[in-house]
Formats: C-alpha cells, structure tokens, sequence
C-alpha cells in the first residue's frame, strides 16, 4: 500500500493481475453477519454544484497558428501488426491501441531537421509536424521533451485543427518533475502523452517567443498509440464506440432515477509506459467540505502509477442522447491534462487521483460516499462504460466478502474480506467497465462503496460474479486523508 502526493518519495507500485476465472471458491459466505444499518456520520454527500464557480462552462478555445508553410507530414501508413481492438481479460483494462515507433522523429535532431520555422501573426515563431496513421481510430503521440525555451507552448489538434488543446513549458516542467517523484525514470518522466483526435491524423504545433532561439527546441516523438478496432466494426469511428457492449445491459439514460450518478462517472483513455493505450471507468467524488476538488475514484490496475495518471483523459456525459439510441449526446466533454496520483492500493484495487484540469464541464455531480460497511444481501448498482460503449446501468447485490490476491480470489467474511463480491440481476460488466464504481441506496440518495477489479459475469454467464475493492477500507487506511481530513485527525 502506498501513499501518493505530488511531493511523495520514489514508490513501486504492486502489480496485481487477477486470473478471475478461478476467483469466488469456497462457500457462499451468507452466514457471514451483516454490519449494523447506516449512522449518521458514515457517509460523505453527494454534490451537485449546479453551475457555481467551481464549474466552467468551457475553457478559452484553443486555435492553431502555424502557417501550411510550417506544417510538415510524418506519414506512418496502414498499421498491419494488429487486426483489431485486444479484448481484455478479467483484472486487466481492456486495451485499444498499440505502440507504433516513429523513425522520421526519433531524435531530437531529427525532428529539428524536420521543423519550419515561420513568423506568426501574433509575432511569435511557429512549427508543427502532422502525424498520421492509416486506419488508426486515434492517435496519441508521446512527445519526449528535452528542453524548451520559456515562453513555448506545445499544441496538439486533428485534422483542420479540430479539437485543439494546449500545454505550456512550465507546465511539462511540472508534470515531468512529478513522474519522476513517482518513480519514473527519465525517458518516462519527460515524455508527454497527447489527447487523441478521434482519427488517423494528430498534429504537433510548436510555438516559441519571437526572440527565441529554435535550437532552443530540444524535442522527439520517438512512438505514438494507435488506436485500432477489429474489422467487423470498421464502419465504426472509435469516438463512439456504440453498440460493443452486450446485449443486456440497461442504457443509463433509461434509468433516470441514476441521472446524479451517471453525470458522477467518466469513461477512461490512457497510455501505458509501453505506449499502448487502454479503456477503464471512473467516478468523481465529493469531499466533506464539498470543496469541488477534482477527486477520483479507479482501479489500481487500471492506473497504479503517476507517469500513467499523467496521461489520463477523462469522457463526461457519454451517453445516449436518448433512452434506447445509439445517437451520443451531444453535451458529450472530454478533460484532458492527466491526474495526480494520490493513493494506489492492490489490496483494495484502488487508485485515488486528483485531476490536474482546474475546470470540469458543466452539469457533472460529484458522488457521495459510504464507509460504514455493506451487509451480504445489499442491492447495489453500477454505473460504467462496457467495452468503452455508451454509459450502462447494472443492477445486483452482495454475496459475499473476498479476498483477492496471488491470481486468485477466495471467500472472505466482513473482518477481513477487501473485496465485495456482486451478483447482478439485471444488466453485467465487461472489459472497459474496470474501475467503474458500486452504489448503495439509501433513501433518495446513492452512495459509492466500492471499485471494480473484474469477475465472471457477462451477458452469457448470468451466474458469474464481479468483484469490488471495498471502499470503506481504503477510506480507513487513506482516502480519508483527503476526502474528510478533520474526521481524520
């Protein structure tokens, strides 16, 4: 179990990756006594913050300003190495993209010899290198950053600079310095992870101040992601990802009794250190003092370290636009920026982050949380984002306590079980659900009391069962820290 802040020491993350195949033996547990009913105090509110200044509207736009005379093609072609998107296995995030190297921008003097500089109209000097991949659904460079000169600013945009978004040198500064306080070597620290655009083209904008120097630049894209989707869904774009998930689960927007807890949940992109990109599912969560810090709820193996919290962007709102379609709604956001990694825990399978952006879209709730402890019988409820598809609604209820480790998952009681084992009635999870959250009910108001690890259930195996690392025990051992410090001290 580890600690993390932004000012933590080198830490190594404990990997656990759950054959859950073998998970659920032994008895059924449903002797196991149930813990007493909620009292007050157990819990934390959910928050709706119903456009107050914590919340914009939307950031300022972002527009290129690199002439065509400054912008130079880095063609990768057809990816033919993977024919389609890697299904995940349980305990695993399900992966959507694969590495690809990058010659042409290797090293920082290739890809110097690469940039045309040109003036700007707003009086500063610019460059940009446009990548593309035949047939990629996305694509997020790793930019490795050497040094730049004060004052420049990297942006990133798709085709006709849709989408554009910026991040400034002492900001990579920053997020550099904090990956390697969480481990990294420097290679990872340094290298930065661009959003994707939703298609096969993403484009590097350099812009520096007019009396700088370009030597100044000391930048590669040695590999990019390339998000790939398995033939019989080419037709498809990869931004909607509509229609992957299986037939019984319950679109969220049918549900609108769970219309706080699906503007409390966010589907997951992220890059690995390997460079290849993954699908998991999150959940924003309130504080005591409902500050409307940015806090976030996953699974450990998900994101179990910061160089890969760093390049975490995060999906509001998707959803169908209406009950039973495959039409995404249109208040569809996404934040990019990455997360600090706060705490990550396999004993729980729980990763607890900060997200960097200061600003969250309009309309998001942030959860409420339960750390009294759920009895064997509680109904509980899901809400996720299935092989990455439009946001679902899965309902069912505990079984029994578990432990999970070592590959495998035994029965457990309430002392000392870590995870809460879920059958559903209605609806399942499947690969892109990981790390979504479990809610329990009381009264009018939903609570989370868990995270998803993975489990057995599917659409075909209505028997199987799922597994949630228990919230109210990583809340003991550290969420409480920052979620409802006063309590804890």
């Amino acid at each position: 179990m580890q600690l993390l802040t932004t000012t933590a020491a080198q830490w190594a993350a404990i990997p656990l990756v759950l054959a859950l195949s073998a998970c659920g033996g032994g008895g059924s547990g449903n002797d196991t006594p149930s813990p007493a009913p909620p009292v007050a105090g157990d819990r934390i509110e959910p928050y709706d913050p119903s456009g107050t200044a914590k919340v914009a509207t939307s950031q300022q736009p972002v527009s290129p300003v690199a002439s065509a005379q400054a912008t130079r093609t880095i063609a990768l072609g057809a990816f033919t190495a993977v024919k389609g998107v890697v299904s995940a296995t349980p305990g695993t995030p399900l992966q959507i993209g694969e590495a690809r190297s990058v010659a042409d921008t290797a090293t920082v003097a290739a890809t110097a010899a690469l940039l045309r500089w040109q003036p700007t109209a707003r009086g500063t000097q610019a460059a940009a290198l446009r990548f593309t991949a035949d047939g990629a659904y996305g694509v997020r460079l790793g930019v490795l950053v050497q040094s730049l000169p004060e004052g420049a600013v990297l942006r990133f945009y798709g085709e006709q600079g849709a989408g554009a978004m910026e991040v400034r040198a002492s900001e990579l500064q920053d997020i550099a310095a904090r990956n390697a306080r969480g481990g990294a070597d420097d290679t990872t620290a340094r290298t930065y992870w661009s959003p994707d655009f939703s298609g096969p083209q993403t484009t590097l904008e350099v812009e520096i101040p007019d009396a700088a120097s370009p030597a100044a630049v000391r930048l590669s894209v040695p590999r990019l992601s390339h998000f790939t989707l398995a033939p019989a869904q080419a037709e498809q774009a990869f931004a909607q990802k509509v229609g992957e998930s299986g037939s019984c689960n319950v679109d969220a927007t049918c549900r609108p009794e769970f219309n706080d807890q699906s503007r409390s949940v966010a589907r997951m992109i992220f890059v690995r250190d390997d460079g290849k990109s993954y699908l998991c599912t999150g959940t924003l969560l309130n504080d005591a003092a409902s500050s409307g810090t940015l806090y976030f709820l996953s699974a450990n193996h998900c994101i179990s370290t910061q160089a890969v919290a760093s390049t975490l962007t995060t999906d509001w709102f998707y959803r169908s636009s209406t009950c039973g379609t495959a039409t995404v709604n249109p208040a569809t956001a996404r934040v990019t920026g990455g997360a600090a990694l706060l705490y990550a825990s396999a004993t729980t399978d729980t990763a607890f982050m900060q997200l960097n952006n200061s600003q969250a879209p309009a309309g998001i709730v942030y959860a409420g949380s339960y750390f009294g402890g759920v009895g064997v019988g509680t109904a509980l409820a899901g809400v996720h984002h299935p092989q990455g598809d439009l946001q679902k609604v899965s309902l069912g209820s505990v079984q029994r306590y578990s432990t999970c480790v070592d590959n495998s998952c035994r029965s457990s009681n309430a002392d000392d079980g870590t995870f809460l084992t879920l059958g559903w009635q209605e609806g399942t999870t499947e690969g892109g659900s990981s790390g979504s959250a479990a809610f329990v009910t009381f009264g009018e108001r939903r609570y989370v009391v868990g995270q998803l690890l993975g489990g057995t259930a599917s659409c075909a195996a209505r028997d199987g069962v799922d597994y949630y690392g228990r919230f109210d025990t990583s809340y003991r051992t550290a969420l409480r820290r920052w979620l409802n410090p006063t309590a804890a001290n």
